[in-house]
């Protein structure tokens, strides 16, 4: 399963620019703001997970963040996140990597996910993630999870996703960590059609 997702993202990044994508966003504000609220600094350490073409990344070493990993399943969206980034990201770390296997070698302030979550579909897979990011992240840490909303698309780029409401996604969390704020947003497509999306800063109690 790991390497036919590959396959497909990296032919998803190879065939289109970054403002075909349908997620694209040239400001990501939302997750900004979010992170703000979880009280980082230049100083904090985070991570973002299926942020190859992501802002997000970009904006925090902007700010003078430091410790910035960026992981992807797709080695063809991080080359290209590393020619756009150009001196911007030359502090990123860039981690080719599904995120479900992975084993986090050090642990985060932040933990960042703007719509990979919600590609988890089985059961097993959404454990296997929520088992990384509760290793992955310090206690007292946050993260931030965006995710399609109920009333958003099933699909994504051909595949199926699991939507979510706030009140659900910490349910699938579970106890180990605690929902601090959401906000409900509508994400215009470059091509100009709107797409429903909650996102969620939780922290980390356990």
């Amino acid at each position: 399963m790991q390497n036919t997702n590959q396959e497909h993202w990296d032919s998803v990044y190879a065939e289109k620019d970054e403002v075909q994508l349908s997620w694209h966003k040239d400001d990501p504000s939302v997750s900004l703001e979010l992170a703000a609220l979880a009280g980082v600094s230049p100083s904090s350490s985070v991570i973002d997970i299926g942020g190859g073409r992501s802002r997000f990344a970009a904006c925090l070493s902007a700010k003078g963040f430091t410790d910035i990993s960026v992981l992807d399943i797709s080695p063809v969206a991080l080359e290209k996140a590393r020619r756009a980034f150009g001196d911007t990201g030359a502090s990123i770390n860039f981690l080719a990597a599904d995120v479900t296997p992975w084993t986090p070698a050090s642990t985060f302030d932040l933990w960042h996910d703007r719509a990979v979550f919600h590609f988890m579909v089985t059961s097993e897979d959404q454990t296997a993630y929520i088992d990384r990011m509760t290793k992955a992240i310090k206690t007292g840490g946050h993260a931030i999870i965006g995710t399609f909303a109920l009333d958003g698309p099933e699909k994504c780029s051909g595949l199926p996703v699991v939507r979510y409401s706030p009140q659900s996604l910490s349910e699938r969390l579970g106890g180990e960590f605690t929902r601090v704020a959401a906000r409900q947003i509508k994400h215009e497509t470059p091509w100009g059609s709107v797409q429903s999306f909650q996102f969620c800063l939780f922290r980390k109690v356990g």
